[in-house]
């Protein structure tokens, strides 16, 4: 096999969109350790398992890796400075942290999103890390958005991703909908398109305003709706969800959120989508798109409250 840029490899790896964890557990003295992580998964439901993984080099491999249990924190978006003192060589990172012991025993963060207390279910050592897989004990879901980690930058989802690295490949998207419409402009061929424009370096958030002003509409910048990469056109399209009220707009104008309504729609992808979320309308349920034009998966986003 010839040689692997490792450097390419993990800034490959780092494309994937992922939360922010800090993993915790309790020494052999009864003392909290804990550091910060991203290869965090859900494993199964029956029975209630999840993973993390932990490199070799960690000062905390043994600790863990014999541990009798530990702790996932899904950091909220706040908490980029907790995240920092995890991951940094930190004496004692749980100086400047509220936390608790967990019902299974081991420290719970403080104003974090969600947090899943866990005995040590299997540790399967897999090249330079060992992969521990822990079975939950007890866990807590908050009402904070969680914290997002894309291309080794930080981003808050749940607001608009304008911490966001940008650049000339990428392109913003604004699905402004409004009572089961959707605003879309004339792409100059006879079709219509959502509302977009390039990122510039300065991020998302000022690209996206710019969209919505152009409108001259009352929307709100709401939260990352679809990720994926146009390779036609060698950009990625990021696209958000912007709640409107619905009236006249100075560019574009709304269509139903229909097979008739969208059939103009020149763009695959963009008609793929914005019938995902006609139907994700119907169910109240919402998800992110995470892939390219063709394929790619939804992760669950949130819920809209049914009356």
């Amino acid at each position: 096999m010839s040689a692997m840029d490792l450097r390419a490899l993990r800034d490959a790896f780092g494309t994937f969109m992922t939360g922010v964890t800090v993993v915790t557990t309790m020494d052999a003295e009864d003392r909290p350790v804990g550091f910060t992580a991203n290869s965090f998964s859900s494993v199964s439901l029956d029975p209630p398992l999840l993973l993390i993984s932990i490199a070799r080099s960690s000062r905390n491999w043994d600790t863990f890796v014999k541990a009798r249990g530990f702790a996932i924190n899904i950091l909220s978006e706040g908490q980029k400075e907790v995240s920092n003192t995890f991951a940094r060589p930190v004496e004692d990172r749980f100086s400047s942290v509220g936390w608790r012991r967990g019902p299974a025993g081991s420290p719970v963060l403080e104003n974090v999103s969600a947090w899943f207390d866990c005995a040590l279910h299997q540790v399967v050592e897999a090249g330079d890390h060992a992969i521990l897989i822990g079975r939950i004990e007890a866990f807590e879901a908050g009402q904070e958005p969680g914290l997002g980690y894309y291309r080794g930058s930080y981003f808050t989802p749940a607001h608009t991703g304008a911490q966001m690295p940008a650049g000339p490949d990428v392109m913003v998207s604004a699905i402004i909908e409004a009572e089961g419409h959707v605003l879309l402009e004339d792409d100059g061929k006879g079709g219509l398109v959502l509302p977009h424009g390039r990122a510039g370096r300065e991020g998302l958030q000022p690209a996206l305003d710019a969209l919505i002003a152009r409108t001259g509409l009352d929307a709100a910048p709401g939260f990352i709706y679809s990720v994926y990469d146009d390779t036609e056109r060698g950009h990625q399209r990021i696209a958000f969800l912007c709640p409107a009220a619905r009236s006249e707009a100075r560019r574009g104008s709304f269509v139903a959120l229909s097979s008739d309504g969208l059939e103009r729609v020149s763009d695959p992808a963009e008609r793929v989508m914005l019938e995902r979320l006609a139907a994700e309308n119907r169910i109240g349920n919402y998800g992110v798109y995470f892939g390219n034009y063709q394929q790619g998966r939804v992760a669950r986003a949130g819920e809209r409250n049914q009356t």
